[in-house]
């Protein structure tokens, strides 16, 4: 898959957008000098880009995200170097886009930008095992919902269809129809078909565009329960 210098992934809350935020900047750096990460979630007080802080450093990728990030303060602010997206033209950026319409709405200041530069790819996240993303329509809804916000239209499908732990090569399977009906309802195509390493060997002459990718980010529903299972 060819890259954009901008990059952005956007969907539903716990689609696992910030997972596949960290492996493709982790991709990128292995073709660009200078890659930029910046997590725009201003809504989740989680801001789950911040657990891989370590392992994006290690990898020379700055990571933008709000001083009050992994805190339980949710304080609706990003702090100014967040516009080196915009404005460093020699970096590839990754944005992790809020979830939902409510999280999108903080696209809306860098929308124009990057607009006029027109050298992104917006990429919806999807996953049919989502509660309230299990069809077409529900699924196009939300996708809607986030382009209002945001004022962008997506470019391309992310089909990160998972369970979990419990994910295996029928799960993944079990979803292509789901991701096939969204891209043709839609008319956007499906740019990956993300995998956990060990399916990808089984998987990828199964799939669209199968794509491995690590857990880097457990997504926030998930720690969410964790959390309360350990309290």
């Amino acid at each position: 898959m060819n890259n954009k210098r901008i990059t952005l992934f956007a969907g539903h809350y716990g689609s696992g957008k910030t997972n596949i935020s960290v492996n493709y900047a982790l991709w990128l750096k292995e073709k660009h000098e200078k890659v930029i990460i910046a997590d725009l979630d201003i809504v989740n007080p989680y801001f789950r880009s911040k657990d891989s802080e370590k392992q994006l450093e290690e990898r020379g990728i700055h990571l933008i995200s709000s001083e009050y990030a992994n805190s339980n303060v949710d304080v609706p602010a990003m702090p100014a170097e967040a516009y080196a997206i915009i404005d460093d033209k020699q970096a590839v950026a990754v944005i992790d886009v809020g979830g939902d319409d409510r999280g999108a709405l903080a696209m809306g200041r860098y929308a124009p930008a990057i607009l006029e530069e027109n050298d992104y790819e917006m990429l919806f996240v999807i996953n049919k095992y989502r509660p309230l993303t299990p069809d077409c329509a529900s699924t196009l809804a939300v996708m809607h919902e986030i382009e209002t916000a945001c004022r962008m239209k997506f470019t391309g499908i992310v089909n990160n269809s998972n369970l979990g732990d419990e994910t295996d090569e029928e799960t993944v399977l079990n979803s292509a129809a789901y991701a096939d009906e969204i891209s043709k309802t839609s008319g956007l195509p499906i740019r990956m078909t993300t995998v956990k390493e060990s399916l990808y060997d089984k998987l990828k002459e199964k799939v669209v565009n199968c794509t491995p990718i690590k857990l880097y980010v457990k997504q926030s529903w998930a720690k969410q329960e964790e959390d309360l299972w350990l309290k």
